[in-house]
């Protein structure tokens, strides 16, 4: 594990797995969500390495990265959170990016693309995605999503926040509850997310970025379709799971309002964690939008500035 520098006072925790084997092909960032850090890309590492270089940072206010009490809109939403990925890759002298993303990561990884379309080449992501408006207070949902309130009350710390017993139990329920069928989340990752999100102070950070607007109730309810002038532009192919309880297959139908080139590719069987669940087919989708870049830009660009 490393630190980068600080931005806005927040330094990231991350892991780099270097490699020279294919030179002039992008970096992969790697971008975890909620509840979770960034030992949830282990499977996927282990079949990119040696192919990519990749970066997998813990995100602000998450795992071992720095953790303030600071305004969350400023300091935890995704233009914060953009900023210190991009400024992450800047400091290793990487200047093409493949990002990929689940949950809270996937929201960064778009974002960050529509941001920075200089430097981020590709897009691999699981939802959430736009275009999902007010079907996300329909009954159904609602019985999901209760938990982006839970967060904004004062009593989600007082309940959970330096508790690893009580951090252990909440964080159970969301792997099991979000999981796809058969997929069985090992005692042992359990008693990291436990021992990671029950420090003091830990949960509290990691909901600040609900807190900040970014779960997806207000997203949704507060997202304008873009001119088509500023849809995103970006390569973004999205995996979308069959058993995520989150986000119906029917929700990917608006996608093309948002980004001019985007693909969906259903995964069966998996529920709302895939990189967790299905490091196979998360990896081979990134080296596939790789292989696109290759295409577009079959010169190759420096990752090194």
């Amino acid at each position: 594990m490393a630190m980068s520098s600080a931005i806005d006072g927040f330094r990231l925790a991350y892991d780099r797995y270097e490699t020279t084997a294919s030179p002039g092909r992008p970096a992969v960032v790697l971008l975890h969500g909620w509840p979770g850090d960034r030992r949830d890309y282990e499977g996927v590492v282990a079949r990119l390495s040696g192919q990519f270089d990749v970066v997998v940072p813990d995100l602000r206010g998450f795992g071992d990265s720095d953790k303030h009490r600071r305004d969350p809109v400023q300091f935890y939403g995704r233009d914060g959170q953009a900023r210190s990925v991009a400024a992450l890759a800047e400091e290793l002298g990487i200047s093409q990016l493949l990002v990929a993303g689940y949950d809270v990561g996937s929201r960064v990884a778009q974002h960050l693309a529509r941001c920075r379309p200089d430097l981020v080449r590709a897009v691999v992501v699981t939802p959430p995605a736009p275009g999902v408006g007010p079907r996300i207070v329909e009954p159904k949902p609602l019985e999901e999503f209760w938990y982006q309130w839970f967060h904004q009350l004062d009593l989600a710390e007082e309940l959970i926040d330096g508790d690893a017993k009580a951090a252990r139990i909440y964080v159970r329920h969301f792997w099991s509850r979000w999981s796809g069928p058969g997929f069985y989340l090992d005692p042992s990752r359990l008693d990291h997310l436990a021992s990671t999100y029950g420090r003091p102070g830990a949960f509290t950070a990691s909901v600040a970025w609900y807190r900040a607007g970014g779960g997806s109730v207000i997203s949704a309810l507060t997202e304008a379709v873009p001119p088509a002038a500023e849809r995103s532009t970006v390569p973004t192919t999205f995996l979308w799971p069959q058993h995520d309880p989150l986000f119906p297959m029917a929700w990917a139908d608006r996608l093309d309002e948002f980004f001019t080139d985007v693909s969906v590719e259903p995964v069966n069987d998996a529920g709302h964690f895939v990189p967790v669940e299905m490091p196979d087919i998360f990896a081979r989708a990134i080296r596939r939008a790789a292989d696109g870049i290759s295409e577009l830009f079959p010169l190759g660009v420096s990752q090194r500035g």
